[in-house]
C-alpha cells in the first residue's frame, strides 16, 4: 500500500475554502496541499515542489481580477519551470485562459468546476510531467555524449542545448539562437545545418552588424548589372547562395527596419527580388539566426518587427553563458592548450593546478571566445611545460552571485554537489580516484553520489 508521503503532490491554489475542500477530497490518488493566496502558494512550492498545480486566477487582494493570479503563475514558473500549472477560467474568461497558456500554463479548466473533467486534465498533467522528468534523468545520466562533433561540453546545461539542436535540425523550421557574445552561436548554427537534410547544400553566414546599412540589402538579396554605380555584373545575394542549404544571420537584431520588411516577405513567400531586378526568384533556403540583444525590448521600442520575430523564432534555443556551464571552462581550456601548443609553443603540455583553479574561479564575461583568446596568449607566453595562473594573467576572479536562489535547501545542496562533481571529474579527466581525492571523499562515496544524481562516469 502506498504511503501518503509517497503519493505525488498536487497543489491547489484557491481562495474559496468550500471549493478548496471539494477539490481536495476529489483527489484520493495524490497528496493534496493547498494555498489561498500568492504568498502561501510560493511557500508550498518551495516546501513540496509539486509537479502539478491548479490555480484560480482570481486571488486576493484582486479576487475579481486576474493580476494576482498571473503574478502567481509567473512566480511559480520562475521558481520551478517544469511545473504543470492548470488555471481556472470562468465564463467569458477565455482571453485570460489563453494569456495564461502564453505565459507558460499547461492547461485550463472552466468554472463552475466539473470534477471529472478536471480530474482527467490533472491526470494527464502528471503523466506528461513524469515523462519529461524521466527525459531529464536520462539526459543527466548521459555524461558528455553528444552527436554534435564540434561541440565540446560535459555540462548538463549545454548537453540539453545539444540535444535540442539534434531534435530541431530535422524539422524544416526557422531557428533563433539566443545567447551572450562568445557563447558559440555560429558553431551551433552549423550543427543545425550539418544534422539536417540540407547538409549537402551550402551553409552561408553573414554578420548583420558588421556590414554597413546601405550595403546589407545588396549582400542579402544580390543585385542586377547596372542597378547602381559599380554594379558591373549580376551578383547573387547570400539568401540565393544558400539555395537548398542554410543561411545564418548573425546579430539579426541589427537589420534596419526597411530591410526587415523585405526579409519578412521572403520568409512568407519564399521569393526574392535582386536590387534592380523585376522578376521574383523562388529560393528554398532555411534561416537560422542569432542575437545577443533583447528582442522583446526592441519590439516594444519599435526597433524590431514582431511579425518578423515570429517568423524567425519558430524554435528558440537559449545558450547558457560559460559561467553557467559546470566544468566546461577547464575542459575547453585543456582543448585550446593542446590545439595552440602544436603550432605556437610545442613545449607546453597542459595546465598547472593553479591555472585550473584560476579558470574555475573566473566568471568569463566574454564566454568561450574570451577563454580561447586568453589561452592562446598564455600558451605563447608560457616559459615552462605547463600554463600557469601567472601566464593567464586573469583580472579579478570574483564571480557573480546574481544567479537565482535554488527553490529550497535540498535543491541548493544538489546543485552544489552536481557542480562540484562535474568540475572534479572534468579536472581529473573522469578519473574516479583522482576526483574523489580532489573532493575529499572516498571512491565509494563518490560512486554513491554519482548514482544518486544519475551522473555518468
Amino acid at each position: 500500500m502506498t504511503k501518503p508521503s509517497e503519493l505525488p503532490v498536487l497543489l491547489i491554489v484557491e481562495d474559496d475554502e468550500g471549493l478548496q475542500r471539494q477539490l481536495k477530497w476529489a483527489y484520493e490518488g495524490y497528496r493534496v496541499v493547498s494555498a489561498t493566496d500568492r504568498a502561501q502558494a510560493i511557500e508550498m512550492v518551495r516546501l513540496h515542489e509539486p509537479p502539478v498545480v491548479t490555480l484560480d486566477l482570481g486571488l486576493p487582494p484582486d479576487p475579481d481580477g486576474t493580476t494576482e493570479g498571473f503574478a502567481t503563475l509567473q512566480e511559480i514558473l520562475a521558481l520551478k519551470p517544469d511545473t504543470k500549472i492548470i488555471v481556472a477560467s470562468g465564463h467569458g474568461a477565455r482571453e485570460s485562459a489563453l494569456k495564461a497558456i502564453a505565459l507558460g500554463a499547461y492547461d485550463f479548466y472552466r468554472k463552475p468546476v466539473d470534477i471529472d473533467e478536471l480530474g482527467l486534465i490533472v491526470s494527464r498533467a502528471f503523466h506528461v510531467q513524469e515523462i519529461e522528468a524521466e527525459n531529464r534523468r536520462l539526459e543527466a545520466a548521459g555524461g558528455g555524449a553528444t552527436a554534435l562533433g564540434a561541440l565540446l561540453t560535459a555540462s548538463p546545461e549545454m548537453l540539453k542545448v545539444a540535444r535540442t539542436i539534434e531534435r530541431v535540425a530535422n524539422a524544416d523550421v526557422s531557428v533563433m539562437l539566443l545567447g551572450a557574445s562568445g557563447t558559440g552561436k555560429e558553431l551551433l548554427a552549423r550543427a543545425v545545418h550539418e544534422k539536417s537534410p540540407r547538409a549537402k547544400g551550402e551553409f552561408v553566414a553573414i554578420n548583420c552588424a558588421a556590414i554597413p546599412e546601405n550595403l546589407l540589402e545588396a549582400e542579402l538579396f544580390g543585385y542586377e548589372r547596372g542597378a547602381f554605380t559599380g554594379a558591373i555584373k549580376m551578383t547573387p545575394g547570400k539568401i540565393e547562395m544558400a539555395q537548398g542549404g542554410t543561411l545564418f544571420l548573425d546579430e539579426v537584431g541589427d537589420i534596419p527596419l526597411p530591410l526587415q520588411v523585405k526579409l519578412l516577405r521572403f520568409l512568407q513567400e519564399r521569393v526574392i527580388e535582386r536590387i534592380g531586378g523585376r522578376a521574383p526568384i523562388a529560393v528554398d533556403t532555411r534561416i537560422v539566426c542569432a542575437t545577443h540583444q533583447d528582442l522583446d525590448t526592441m519590439i516594444s521600442d519599435g526597433r524590431f518587427r514582431d511579425d518578423l520575430y515570429y517568423r524567425l523564432a519558430e524554435i528558440v534555443v537559449k545558450i547558457p553563458s560559460l559561467s553557467d556551464r559546470a566544468g566546461d571552462a577547464v575542459l575547453l581550456a585543456r582543448h585550446f592548450v593542446s590545439r595552440f601548443a602544436r603550432d605556437m609553443n610545442p613545449r607546453v603540455q597542459g595546465l598547472s593546478p593553479d591555472a585550473t583553479d584560476a579558470i574555475d574561479a573566473y566568471a568569463w564575461p566574454g564566454n568561450v571566445r574570451e577563454l580561447e583568446n586568453r589561452i592562446k596568449r598564455a600558451v605563447i607566453m608560457a616559459d615552462g611545460k605547463l600554463v600557469t595562473a601567472a601566464d593567464l594573467d586573469l583580472p579579478g576572479a570574483a564571480q557573480s552571485d546574481a544567479r537565482q536562489l535554488p527553490i529550497n535547501l535540498r535543491a541548493a545542496r544538489e546543485v552544489a554537489d552536481r557542480r562540484a562533481i562535474h568540475q572534479a571529474l572534468t579536472r581529473t579527466e573522469h578519473n574516479i580516484s583522482g576526483a574523489a581525492k580532489l573532493l575529499g571523499i572516498s571512491r565509494p562515496t563518490l560512486y554513491d553520489l554519482m548514482k544518486q544524481y544519475q551522473l555518468g562516469a
